[in-house]
């Protein structure tokens, strides 16, 4: 299980985050739901151990053992990896290299060119391809995807991951997703957005930094539909119903 206790972070003096609680078990879909500049992505790079996303306060714990003060490629080692809203570009290297993390990862080829065919890239068409500017927003978005698929992690942390994707690729998201709560990982989806959130068993509501609820999907999702959506000051939890 991977888990936050208490986790409190701020930057140039300002709390981003305050108390952040949550539990993440293996196999289930989870949401992080919350307007735009409500600290979702925040949680996110603080369970991935990003440097400079360190907490002042609180744990980080995975199966029961503190990692918050472990680096992000020991995380990583330990089977969690983080897909970024705005996908990296990598001047020089393949695709096919990206995926196979330069030849280090023990997979076949032919798991490859399914991993590419199971987000709607054409392996012949885009292994030998650069993962650089020449490549639009959505594709770099399935290249990481497909990425998420080879290497299988434990705890997947999908940050916005409709982004610069176009409606037709919602389904391959969440086909996606299922795949990772298949084989027993934990898929976390931070977004904004209702059709993402949908797919997923467990919620939290996050505002201003705090977890203003958690519970089934559906229940957090008529929550931030009938109290965020409409609130004057969405980021203000003291003037949401929610608080009171």
């Amino acid at each position: 299980m991977l888990e936050l206790v208490d986790v409190s972070y701020k930057t140039n003096e300002k709390e981003i985050l305050s108390d952040v609680s949550m539990k993440f078990l293996p196999g289930y879909k989870y949401a992080v739901i919350g307007t735009n500049g409500a600290g979702k992505s925040t949680i996110g790079y603080v369970i991935m151990g990003l440097s400079s996303y360190k907490p002042y306060k609180g744990k980080i714990l995975l199966n029961g053992k503190d990692i918050t003060n472990l680096p992000v490629t020991d995380r990583a080692k330990l089977g969690i990896t983080l897909m970024w809203q705005e996908p990296a570009r990598f001047e020089g290297m393949t695709i096919e290299n990206y995926l196979t993390l330069g030849g280090k990862l023990s997979v076949q080829k032919s798991e490859v060119a399914e991993a590419m065919e199971f987000v709607g890239l054409n392996p012949n068409l885009y292994l030998k391809r650069f993962v650089d500017k020449t490549l639009s927003g959505g594709e770099r978005k399935r290249v990481e995807l497909a990425s998420i698929i080879l290497l299988k992690p434990k705890y997947a942390i999908l940050d916005e991951p409709d982004s610069g994707i176009d409606l037709m690729s919602l389904s391959i998201i969440n086909d996606v997703v299922n795949y990772i709560a298949q084989y027993g990982g934990t898929p976390i989806i931070i977004t904004h957005r209702e059709e993402m959130a949908y797919n997923t068993d467990y919620g939290y509501l996050i505002c201003a930094g705090k977890v203003l609820m958690h519970g089934k999907t559906e229940d957090v999702l008529n929550a931030f539909r009938n109290t965020c959506e409409t609130c004057a000051h969405p980021n203000i939890p003291e003037t949401n119903e929610l608080r009171k």
